[in-house]
């Protein structure tokens, strides 16, 4: 898995909807994952490779 790392929640929601447009397979919505300030969303490509965007917000 490759991960992205980004500076606001915002950017993962816009990554990962953007992954969606272009036709990768959700493999988790963007959001908060758990209570530790974790924010993320996974996807995978065209190629089948799970990606994940997150941040620590």
């Amino acid at each position: 898995m490759v991960a992205l790392v980004v500076d606001s929640p915002a950017k993962v929601n816009a990554l990962h909807a953007k992954a969606m447009a272009l036709g990768g397979k959700d493999e988790g919505a963007a959001g908060p994952r758990g209570d530790s300030g974790f924010y993320a969303g996974y996807f995978r490509d065209l190629d089948g490779n799970k990606v994940n965007a997150f941040c620590m917000s």
